[in-house]
């Protein structure tokens, strides 16, 4: 059993561990959902937006000084991937019409399904509602849906990424908060 994590929020400094975890989890956790191609590019489209931490947007999940996982939520127009992605908007989303998001959610595969996830999701999630928003968006993997739909997410429709090389299946998903 898993000691409860403890949540924090995330500074520039925790830049290197938060790059290697997501690593271990793009290569570990989508290879149930997705072939080897697929994972390879999942590599190059996914990743952390530094702008969430600038924002103070970007949890941790740590247990016994471990970091476990991590995910943030974004008052701002990009859905979703990192730094290097394409079509980043940094446009302020407004809270009355627009749902915030849930952006760039990881767990570490040595803590997969053991509520790391959903702990750092209802985190975001208080802090969305905290900031007036009334929804909430996100773009699941197919490894991450499961835990969406359990947390009351609903499919809004299938994607496809084709920014690489190979195309990778993702689904968009909201929630009323």
């Amino acid at each position: 059993m898993t000691a409860k994590p403890v949540l924090r929020w995330a500074t520039p400094a925790d830049l290197p561990a938060l790059r290697a975890m997501m690593a271990r989890a793009i290569a570990e956790l989508q290879r149930d959902f997705l072939s080897p191609a697929e994972v390879d590019a999942s590599k190059a489209m996914m990743g952390l937006d530094t702008q969430l931490i600038e924002d103070g947007c970007y949890v941790l999940a740590e247990v016994d000084g471990q970091l476990a996982g991590s995910g943030g939520w974004s008052r701002r127009a990009t859905l979703y991937g990192g730094d290097h992605s394409a079509g980043r908007d940094a446009r302020l989303l407004d809270p009355a019409t627009e749902p915030a998001r849930i952006r760039a959610m990881y767990t570490d595969p040595a803590f997969a399904r053991r509520g790391i996830g959903r702990a750092v999701l209802q985190a975001c999630e208080a802090a969305a509602r905290e900031a007036g928003f009334a929804r909430v968006e996100l773009i699941a993997t197919l490894a991450g849906q499961p835990l969406y739909l359990a947390a009351g997410f609903l499919p809004i429709e299938r994607i496809i990424d084709s920014n690489g090389a190979v195309p990778v299946p993702l689904v968009r998903m909201g929630k009323a908060l």
